[in-house]
């Protein structure tokens, strides 16, 4: 019994008490296992290293081991896509591993194909910098495990099919987790037919698995515990402090940034489908519904500190929370926040007073069981 393969993980805390029973998780877990096992006998020196060696002059090009086949896990938030992918990384038995969020790591290809372009023509082979980079990747690591693998950017739909096809010619293992399944990425983008062949490269290589299930695991665990916090003082704050953790399995998450029609949003702490922000962060700040809806597209659950009592002469702030708090109720994204006062205090009297009452009502809901325990909606265009 191999105790680092992620089905023997997998069971090893379902006896532990610390995972519920799930079908959906355990199919996932047994298709990792299968892959934890090819892996344990590819023989690397015949996967992205091709083309050198004893072997290659024996036998040839023909005659290379082929890489096995990835996964692809797909499903809404929460549903521990990324508590699997935990157990699989750690436990995956050869050393020339990455695990990266999907879009930090299309930032670093193109700041290597920016840097192929300024090379001296006399010191580059070729034109064309795809190849290069992909060799550089797969040179380094052929395991490639992604986190939240989403395509938004026309720059990165136009270049994905000719990078991983030449990464996966190599020889490179993809695993991703998404919430979107492989035909509904880039859905609506600029050019997308463009896009289509990538789509069928990624259902041809690598093995898709929806994991289904209507238990949101990670938000389970907030069931009984309140979400409102009052007054602003260090209790609250630590309350804060648990509620991320319960929801993210970290004590503090990684900064990020989201592009908006050019703009750039600066998240202080995310991670897993949780950000983190303070009051002053989203509603003092030049922000609007476009900003408040890529914000619901990105995060199923947003922790909020600082919520002040609201004056007359705060009506900016009091209008962008008001928009703030519509799009995360529409959208299903849950809230646990901290504040000055009980939520009808917030905005007692000034422009907007009357329709403030609107959000009231809904900050009361957003408090409710059946409300946390709800899908995320997510009625944003994607």
């Amino acid at each position: 019994m191999d105790a680092n393969a992620p089905l023997e993980r997998y069971r090893a805390l379902r006896r532990a008490g610390e995972l519920d029973p799930d079908p959906a998780q355990e199919l996932a877990a047994e298709k990792l296992q299968m892959l934890h096992h090819r892996l344990a006998q590819y023989d690397a020196n015949q996967g992205p290293n091709k083309g050198t060696g004893w072997r290659q002059f024996l036998f040839g090009g023909s005659q290379k081991e082929p890489a096995p086949e990835g996964l692809y896990i797909y499903g809404e938030v929460g549903r521990g896509k990324s508590m699997l992918m935990d157990l699989f990384f750690d436990g995956a038995p050869i050393e020339r591993k990455r695990r990266v969020h999907f879009h930090e790591f299309m930032g670093e290809v193109h700041a290597r194909i920016d840097k192929f372009r300024k090379t001296p023509d006399k010191d580059r082979n070729g034109d064309d910098p795809i190849p290069p980079v992909a060799e550089a990747i797969a040179e380094a690591t052929w395991l490639l495990c992604f986190d939240e693998f989403e395509v938004r950017d026309i720059a990165d739909a136009m270049i994905l099919g000719r990078l991983f096809g030449r990464l996966f010619e190599l020889g490179v293992v993809v695993i991703a987790t998404s919430n979107r399944a492989p035909d509904d990425l880039y859905k609506g983008g600029l050019n997308r037919q463009l896009f289509l062949p990538f789509i069928e490269t990624l259902k041809q290589r690598l093995d898709i698995l929806c994991l289904e299930g209507r238990m949101d695991h990670r938000l389970a665990r907030m069931k009984g515990v309140p979400v409102y916090y009052t007054p602003l003082d260090a209790a609250a704050q630590a309350a804060l402090d648990k509620a991320f953790l319960n929801l993210t399995d970290l004590a503090a998450g990684r900064p990020a940034e989201i592009e908006v029609k050019g703009r750039t949003i600066a998240v202080p702490q995310q991670a897993k489908g949780v950000a983190r922000f303070s009051f002053a962060e989203l509603c003092e700040q030049p922000l609007g519904a476009h900003d408040y809806l890529e914000l619901a597209r990105h995060y199923h659950t947003l922790i909020l500190a600082g919520i002040p009592e609201l004056g007359p002469e705060r009506r900016n702030e009091a209008r962008r929370f008001v928009i703030l708090i519509d799009v995360m109720y529409d959208n299903g994204i849950k809230l646990v926040a901290s504040a000055a006062t009980e939520v009808e205090a917030i905005y007692p009297a000034g422009d907007g007073g009357f329709e403030f009452q609107r959000t009231v009502s809904r900050l009361t809901e957003m408090q409710s069981t059946e409300y946390f325990e709800a899908p995320h909606r997510l009625l944003v265009d994607g």
